[in-house]
């Protein structure tokens, strides 16, 4: 998955990751000098798929990661492949179980997107949508962000969000939206097909998508701050969802 341009996936986690999956990768850089067991792993899977491994100084890292913890390690790879919305309903599929999507609506921090993609990994979620325009995409920081889960949740990159959700409810699925104002979060009953909507940092749910809701959920605050980080309201949310079609 990447989006239209090439990208790095910097870390020695998720290039590990990387690695193992079926991702087209074109090249292995590592940190010349550098020795430890992860960086003999990776240049050990690099070699089993045929990759050129690339001794670099560490500036070279620093302008291909523009200057993020690239621990040493950078793969250049084809720009990330999108996923379908049938894709998403084949994952829910291959899984035996009912579709469990997540929506997010104009989110604009990598770090928030990738924190997203790890929970949503964890807690079995099927498959995430985005919007095309004003969302960030799979870029090199969300991958490192996600500690090598964006190899594991479909993503898919839709033009018109609303055009989706309606699509989304024709084929039986439920919409959940998030809000200061709904129904205790605690309550949801996430069994069957759902789909949890997950507003933009500043701004929240548009209201359009609000409109094709069938339900809104809102997490109780009793603090000063009334709000929570995306991925951290969205991380509450996700395994709510988890608990409800999980039950111990």
């Amino acid at each position: 998955m990447k989006n239209d341009n090439s990208e790095f996936i910097i870390g020695r986690h998720p290039a590990v990751m990387a690695l193992k999956s079926d991702q087209e990768i074109n090249k292995v850089f590592i940190q010349s000098g550098l020795k430890s067991d992860a960086i003999s792993q990776i240049i050990k899977l690099a070699k089993e798929k045929r990759l050129v491994v690339s001794n670099v100084p560490k500036t070279k890292l620093d302008q291909m990661s523009d200057h993020q913890n690239h621990q040493g390690v950078a793969l250049a790879v084809a720009a990330y492949h999108y996923a379908t919305i049938d894709d998403l309903f084949d994952n829910a599929a291959k899984h035996e179980e009912a579709p469990f999507f997540l929506i997010l609506d104009e989110l604009e921090d990598p770090h928030n997107l990738g924190s997203i993609i790890r929970t949503a990994d964890a807690a079995g979620v099927h498959g995430i949508i985005i919007p095309r325009r004003r969302s960030v995409g799979l870029t090199s920081v969300v991958a490192k962000t996600s500690t090598g889960a964006i190899e594991h949740v479909p993503v898919a990159r839709v033009t018109n969000l609303v055009q989706i959700v309606k699509e989304l409810k024709e084929r039986g699925v439920w919409l959940f939206g998030t809000d200061m104002k709904g129904t205790d979060y605690r309550r949801w009953n996430a069994k069957g097909a759902v789909a949890l909507v997950i507003g933009n940092e500043g701004k929240g749910i548009s209201l359009l998508l609000k409109k094709n809701c069938d339900e809104m959920l809102t997490i109780p605050m009793v603090g000063h701050v009334q709000s929570l980080n995306a991925s951290v309201a969205a991380s509450l949310l996700i395994y709510q969802g988890f608990n409800s079609r999980h039950p111990l």
